[in-house]
C-alpha cells in the first residue's frame, strides 16, 4: 500500500523515530502502525511512546466515588471538537450520565445508555437530544467501575485523562498518596500493577523484540535468552506500576513509597482512560 507523508509523520509523533526510519518501517509493515513500532524497536530504535493513545477524538472524562470511597465510577464522553467538549451543555450531560451510572450501576456501556436519568428519559435519548442541538456526534467512549478497600480518583487538568486507583491497607494520608500514584499512572501509563499482571502475549512480544535486538548486536546464540530475560526485567521496572521509580522521588519505587506512607499499603487495581 502507498505510505503517505501524513502516515510517516503520525508514526514519528508516536515514536520519536526519524522520518526515513518511520517510512521504511511503515513500508515493511504494509502500513500497520503496531507492526511498524515493533520493527523500529527490533532495529534498536528508542521508541518514546509505543503505547500512546492514538484516537483523535475530543471530549471529557468524569469520575466520582461513593460516600465511603470504596467504589469509583468513570465515564468518558466523546465529541468531535474541543469547542463542544468545553460546552456547558456537554459538561452537564457528562455529569448527568456519571450520576446515572453511580445510581443505577449498569454492567456495560450499552446498559448505561439504556439507563434512566433523573427526568425519566434514557441516557441515549439525552445524548440524541444534544446531538440534535449541537450538530456534532457525541458518544460514550468508556465506562469503568472500580472497587476496593479505598478508591482514589484523579482527573488531569485538561479533563481528557482520568484515573482510579484501588488501595489496600490504606492508612495515613492515603488520599494524597493515592492521588500521587494516580498522577504517576496518568504520566507513565503502566501496563499492569506488577509483573504478575502482565499478560503472556505482551511478555512473549517483549522477549521476541529483545532476542532480535541481541542478535543484531552480534551476541553469541547461547547468551541470547539470558540477555533477553534481563531486558524483560528492565521492561517490568519501566512498565509495571509498583516497580516503576516514583516520579516525585526517583530514589524509591512506587511500592516503597506507598509502604512508607502506611506499612503494607499497596495498589490492587487501577483504571486509566484517555481521550485523544
Amino acid at each position: 500500500m502507498a505510505i503517505t507523508a501524513q502516515d510517516v509523520n503520525k508514526l514519528r509523533q508516536m515514536t520519536g523515530a526519524g522520518m526515513m526510519d518511520c517510512k521504511k518501517a511503515l513500508t515493511e509493515a504494509n502500513g500497520d502502525f503496531e507492526q511498524a513500532i515493533d520493527i523500529l524497536r527490533k532495529k534498536g530504535q528508542k521508541v518514546s511512546a509505543s503505547r500512546a493513545d492514538r484516537e483523535t477524538s475530543e471530549g471529557a472524562v468524569f469520575v466520582q466515588t461513593n460516600a465511603d470511597a470504596t467504589e469509583g465510577v468513570l465515564v468518558a464522553l466523546g465529541c468531535e471538537t474541543d469547542f463542544v467538549g468545553k460546552n456547558q451543555d456537554f459538561q452537564q450531560l457528562g455529569q448527568e450520565i456519571l450520576e446515572t451510572a453511580v445510581k443505577s450501576k449498569p454492567a456495560s456501556t450499552e446498559e448505561l445508555k439504556s439507563a434512566k436519568t433523573s427526568d425519566g428519559r434514557s441516557v441515549e435519548e439525552k445524548i440524541t437530544e444534544l446531538v440534535g442541538k449541537i450538530g456534532e456526534k457525541i458518544d460514550i467512549l468508556a465506562y469503568e467501575r472500580l472497587s476496593g478497600e479505598k478508591v482514589v480518583p484523579y482527573i488531569h487538568s485538561n479533563n481528557k485523562l482520568g484515573v482510579m486507583v484501588a488501595l489496600t491497607n490504606a492508612g495515613g494520608d492515603y488520599e494524597d498518596a493515592g492521588k500521587s500514584v494516580a498522577m504517576q499512572i496518568a504520566a507513565m501509563n503502566p501496563v499492569a500493577v506488577d509483573r504478575n499482571g502482565v499478560d503472556a502475549s505482551t511478555i512473549e512480544r517483549e522477549l521476541e523484540i529483545a532476542r532480535d535486538q541481541v542478535r543484531a548486536e552480534g551476541k553469541p546464540e547461547n547468551m541470547i535468552d539470558k540477555i533477553a530475560t534481563g531486558k524483560l526485567n528492565k521492561f517490568y521496572k519501566d512498565n509495571t506500576l509498583l516497580e516503576q521509580q516514583f516520579v516525585k522521588d526517583n530514589s524509591v519505587t512506587v511500592e516503597k513509597y506507598l509502604d512508607s506512607v502506611n506499612k503494607g499499603m499497596t495498589v490492587t487495581k487501577f483504571k486509566r482512560v484517555q481521550i485523544g
